[in-house]
C-alpha cells in the first residue's frame, strides 16, 4: 500500500465529510472510526492514528477493495478494536465479564504501542516488513519436544539477538507479565474481543491448556469463531477464525498455515516458547502481530525479551498481592533431613535422578506425611516430588498417615487424570502429589498448601509451582509455601525459596511474605499458620541484614546470626531495651543460643548507654557476675568513675565493682586489682569519709590536718593517719585510707604502704564495698504514693481559670503537698 502525506479524497475542514467517511469506513472495516460523543475534528485530526486508518481505508475503498487488505488489518484493525473495548465503561467481554484494572492496563499498553507504531510508520515511510521471510525449520517428530525454556544457567549460551533484516517481525512482537492466578486468560479474551475482525491464533505449551482455552473462550462468548487450523490454500470456514494449538504443533506445522488467515498470535506462557525450533518458527512466521503472556519474573536477557522485545505491561507479584488480585502467601521453612549439596545442577535445575536418589527414602517420605498431617491436616494442597516414582511412594505414605492423597504423572491416563482432578475439586482428594505435571497450566482455587519436597534451583520453575496456590478462594485466607531449607538460609543458597524469589529481607515463620491487599476482603477462613514472634534476616546483602537487625532488634532471633551480627544486635538491644523487657531478653541469651560474647556486649552496652538507671545497675551487676577480662574491667571502672550517665548512681556502681574484685571476677594481676580498688574507693571519697567519721571521731581531725599541712608537717600527719588506720577495724581503716590524699612522695609512699598492709586485696575490696549503701528498691507503696501525687498535681492544673492565674486554694494546696524528691537510685 502506497503511503501519502496528503489525502485528496477527504476534506479535513468539513466535519460532515469526516463523519460520512467514518461511517462508510466502519461498514467496510467492521470497527468504528467515530463514536457518537466524539468531535470529528479532534479525534480524526490529521496525523492521529485513527485519521491514518481512515485515510488508508478510504484509499483502499476508492481502489475498489470490498474488504480490508491484510496489511491494513494488521496495522489498524487491532488498534481500532482496542479503542472500542477500552471506550466502554466498564470494558467487558462478549459474555459481559468485566475486565479488571490490570487487564485493562495490558490492553491499554498494547494500544499505546500500536498508536506509536502507526504514527512512526507514517513519518518514516512503510516499514511493514511485508516479506514473509519464511525459512526452513527442521521438523520434530515428538509432540512436546523443544517447547521448554532455556535454563537460567544457560543464558550465556543463547544466540545473540537478530538484526532487523534477520528478524523482520520483531517490531510486531510484544509481551506483558501478570502473575499466575491474576487472570491472564481473561486478558487474552480481551484481546480476542478487540480482534473481532482479525484471525487469531493462540499458542500454549500443553494439550491440557488447549482444552482449557477452548472451554474458557466458549464460556466468554467466542465459540462461534473457534475453528481448526487454516492451512495454506484453504479459506476459513468462519470469518475471523480463532484457533488454539500447542507450541510443538506450531513448530512443526507453521509452514502449512495460511499466512493470510491469522493477523494476531497470542503466546500463552511465553517463557516456554524459547526453544530453538519454537523461537525459529515464531521468527519465520512474520506476518502477524504477536502478544506474549508470561507469569515468571525471571525474564533473563536474550530470552523472553529477545523473542518478544516490547513490554506493554508489567505487574509484579507484590503489586498483584497488594491489589488483592491473588491470595497472599505465608511461608514455613523446615530444615532439610537429606543433604543435596552433591546433587549436580543440569540445565538450570537439579538433576532429577540424583535428586530422587537423595530424597526418595521411606523414612523421609513418612516424615513428610507426618509433617503435612500435623501442620495442615485436611487442608487442600499440592506436593512436588523429585520424580514419578517418588510421587507414588509419597502418595502411599500420605495415605498411610490418614490423608486423602493421590499421585499423578505423565503415566496417568488422560481419563483417569481428569477424574482425579475433578475429585480434587469436589473435595474427595485433599493432596495432589506430582513431579512437574501440575507446575503449569493447572489451576484449583481451593489449593492452599504448596510443599516443595523436591527443591528446585530454577526461579522460573519455583514461581510456576507457587502459582498453583495463589488463586483466591472464599475458604482460603492465604496460600502456604513449605520450603525445605534452613531457617536462616540466604538468597545465595542453590535451593530457591519464597524469600529468595521475592528478594525478601527477613524470614518470619508463618508471616505473610507478599503484602496484604490495600482493601482487605472479608474472609471467614482462619489462617493455617500463625506468625512466630521471632524473625531472622535472610538477605545476603550485608547492609540490608544490618538494617533488619537495627529495625527489628526486638524480634530478631540471635541464634541464626553469625558472631559479628550477634554483637551488633547486642549493641542495638543494649541501648534500647526497656526495663520491663529484661526477662524476655534474658531468655534470648539463656535459651536462644546467643554467644557469650554477644551477652557480654549486651550487658556492657546496656550498662553504658541504656537510659534506664535501674537497668544500667542490673546490667553492670550481671556483667561482673562472670569473669571479666582485664581490658573490659578497666572500661567498666572508667565508665562508673567518670561517665556522666553514672553521676547519680556512681556509689552503687562502685559498690558492685568492688564486690566483683573481692569475689575474684576481674581477671588481672594483683597490682592492677589494687590500683582499681583504690581508684574506685577514691571515686566515693565523701561516702567513705562519712563512714570513717561515724565510727572513728578522730578521723575528721586527722584528714583535715593532712589536707591543710605542707612539707615535713604534712608527712608527719600522714604517718599519724596511717598509724590510726592500722589500729582501727578493717572497714574503718580502709575508709580512712580511701579518703587520704598525699601531696609529697613520702606521704604517698606511707599511704600506699598502709593500704597494702591493711589486709588481703579481696578483704579490703569487700570492706570498702560494705562502707557503701546498697541501692534502694522502690516499694509498691512508694510507687502508688508517687502516682497519687502526680494525679493530684494534674487535677490542680486543670482547676486553673481561663486567664492562666491559679486559684488561691489550689495554689496553697500545691505548696503544702509538694512531692518529695525521688531517691537518687530510682529511674
Amino acid at each position: 500500500m502506497q503511503e501519502t502525506t496528503e489525502q485528496p479524497t477527504l476534506a479535513p475542514e468539513a466535519e460532515n465529510g469526516l463523519s460520512e467517511a467514518a461511517a462508510r469506513a466502519q461498514d467496510w472495516a467492521g470497527e468504528p472510526f467515530l463514536r457518537a460523543d466524539e468531535d470529528p475534528a479532534v479525534v480524526l485530526a490529521p496525523g492521529t492514528a485513527r485519521r491514518l486508518a481512515l485515510d488508508d481505508a478510504v484509499e483502499e475503498m476508492d481502489a475498489g477493495r470490498s474488504a480490508p487488505s491484510y496489511e491494513w488489518k494488521r496495522r489498524y484493525a487491532l488498534l481500532l478494536g482496542l479503542e472500542r473495548v477500552l471506550s466502554d465503561r466498564p470494558p467487558h467481554l462478549a459474555s459481559g465479564t468485566e475486565l479488571r484494572r490490570h487487564q485493562i492496563d495490558a490492553l491499554a499498553g498494547m494500544l499505546t504501542e500500536l498508536i506509536a507504531a502507526a504514527q512512526a510508520q507514517e513519518a518514516n515511510g512503510d516499514a511493514n516488513g511485508e516479506a514473509n521471510g519464511y525459512a526452513e525449520v527442521e521438523e520434530d517428530e515428538e509432540d512436546e519436544l523443544d517447547v521448554a525454556p532455556v535454563a537460567e544457567g544457560d543464558a550465556d549460551e543463547l544466540p545473540l539477538p537478530l538484526s532487523a533484516e534477520e528478524d523482520p517481525g520483531a517490531v510486531r512482537r510484544f509481551r506483558f507479565r501478570h502473575p499466575t492466578a491474576s487472570g491472564k486468560t481473561i486478558a487474552a479474551a480481551g484481546f480476542v474481543e478487540a480482534a473481532r475482525t482479525l484471525g487469531v491464533l493462540i499458542l500454549t505449551h500443553r494439550r491440557l491448556l488447549v482444552s482449557q482455552f477452548n472451554r474458557d473462550l466458549t464460556t466468554e462468548g467466542y465459540a462461534d469463531r473457534l475453528v481448526d487450523a487454516v492451512e495454506r490454500g484453504q479459506q476459513p470456514r468462519k470469518p475471523n477464525p480463532l484457533t488454539i494449538q500447542t507450541y510443538a504443533w506450531f513448530a512443526r506445522h507453521w509452514q502449512d498455515l495460511n499466512p493470510d488467515a491469522y493477523h494476531l498470535v497470542i503466546a500463552d506462557e511465553a517463557h516456554t516458547a524459547l526453544g530453538e525450533k519454537t523461537s525459529a518458527a515464531i521468527r519465520s512466521f512474520t506476518n502477524p502481530i504477536y502478544i506474549g503472556m508470561t507469569a515468571t519474573e525471571q525474564l533473563i536477557a536474550k530470552q523472553v525479551s529477545d523473542v518478544f522485545p516490547a513490554s506493554v505491561d508489567d505487574l509484579p507479584l507484590a503489586d498483584a498481592a497488594r491489589r488483592g488480585l491473588i491470595a497472599p502467601l505465608r511461608s514455613l521453612r523446615v530444615p532439610p533431613a537429606a543433604a543435596i549439596h552433591t546433587v549436580p545442577i543440569v540445565g538450570g535445575d537439579f538433576e532429577e535422578r540424583a535428586l530422587a536418589q537423595a530424597l526418595d527414602h521411606q523414612a523421609l517420605n513418612q516424615a513428610a506425611a507426618s509433617l503435612y498431617r500435623d501442620r495442615f491436616d485436611s487442608t487442600p494442597g499440592i506436593v512436588y516430588a523429585a520424580g514419578v516414582d517418588h510421587a507414588y511412594n509419597l502418595a502411599k505414605e500420605f495415605r498411610a498417615a490418614g490423608l486423602k492423597a493421590e499421585a499423578v504423572s505423565g503415566r496417568t491416563p488422560p481419563v483417569k487424570l481428569a477424574e482425579i482432578l475433578a475429585a480434587y475439586e469436589r473435595g474427595e482428594i485433599d493432596v495432589l502429589i506430582n513431579a512437574m505435571l501440575l507446575a503449569e497450566g493447572w489451576n484449583s482455587p481451593r489449593a492452599t498448601v504448596c510443599m516443595h519436597l523436591a527443591p528446585t534451583a530454577s526461579k522460573r520453575v519455583y514461581q510456576q509451582r507457587i502459582g498453583r496456590i495463589m488463586r483466591i478462594h472464599p475458604r482460603k485466607e492465604a496460600g502456604v509455601v513449605v520450603d525445605f531449607v534452613p531457617k536462616a538460609a540466604t538468597h545465595n543458597e542453590r535451593v530457591v525459596s519464597l524469600h529468595s524469589l521475592l528478594d525478601s529481607d527477613f524470614y518470619r515463620e508463618g508471616a505473610r511474605v507478599t503484602p496484604a491487599p490495600r482493601r482487605r476482603q472479608q474472609r471467614r477462613a482462619r489462617r493455617k499458620l500463625s506468625p512466630a514472634p521471632w524473625l531472622v534476616p535472610v538477605t545476603a546483602d550485608v547492609k540490608r541484614r544490618l538494617n533488619v537487625i537495627t529495625r527489628e532488634w526486638q524480634r530478631v532471633d540471635p541464634r541464626f546470626l553469625d558472631e559479628d551480627e550477634q554483637r551488633y544486635w547486642a549493641t542495638i538491644a543494649g541501648r534500647n531495651v526497656r526495663f520491663d523487657e529484661r526477662v524476655e531478653f534474658a531468655k534470648k541469651f539463656v535459651e536462644g543460643g546467643a554467644s557469650k560474647a554477644a551477652m557480654e556486649t549486651f550487658l556492657a552496652v546496656c550498662a553504658a548507654e541504656n537510659p534506664n538507671r535501674r537497668l544500667r545497675l542490673t546490667a553492670l551487676a550481671d556483667r561482673v557476675s562472670m569473669t571479666v577480662e582485664r581490658a573490659d574491667f578497666d572500661d567498666l571502672v572508667t565508665l562508673v568513675t567518670q561517665a556522666p550517665t553514672w553521676e547519680k548512681d556512681r556509689v552503687q556502681g562502685v559498690r558492685i565493682l568492688l564486690r566483683a574484685i573481692g569475689e575474684g571476677k576481674a581477671d588481672a594481676p594483683e597490682q592492677i586489682l589494687g590500683r582499681w580498688t583504690w581508684r574506685l574507693a577514691r571515686a566515693t571519697r565523701k561516702v567513705q569519709d562519712r563512714r570513717a567519721s561515724s565510727e572513728f571521731p578522730e578521723a575528721k581531725r586527722l584528714l583535715g590536718a593532712l589536707a591543710n599541712s605542707r612539707g615535713h608537717r604534712h608527712e608527719e600527719n600522714a604517718a599519724k593517719l596511717v598509724n590510726a588506720a592500722r589500729a582501727q577495724p578493717l572497714e574503718v581503716g580502709a575508709a580512712l585510707l580511701a579518703s587520704a590524699e598525699g601531696y609529697t612522695p613520702r606521704a604517698n609512699q606511707l599511704i600506699d604502704a598502709a593500704r597494702e598492709q591493711l589486709g588481703t586485696l579481696p578483704e579490703v575490696a569487700h570492706a570498702l564495698a560494705e562502707n557503701l549503701p546498697a541501692p534502694k528498691q522502690p516499694s509498691g507503696r512508694s510507687r502508688r504514693r508517687r502516682r497519687r501525687r502526680k494525679k493530684k498535681g494534674q487535677a490542680a492544673q486543670q482547676q486553673q481559670p481561663q486567664n492562666g492565674q491559679p486559684q488561691a486554694g489550689a495554689k496553697q494546696s500545691a505548696e503544702q503537698k509538694q512531692p518529695e524528691p525521688a531517691p537518687a537510685q530510682e529511674p
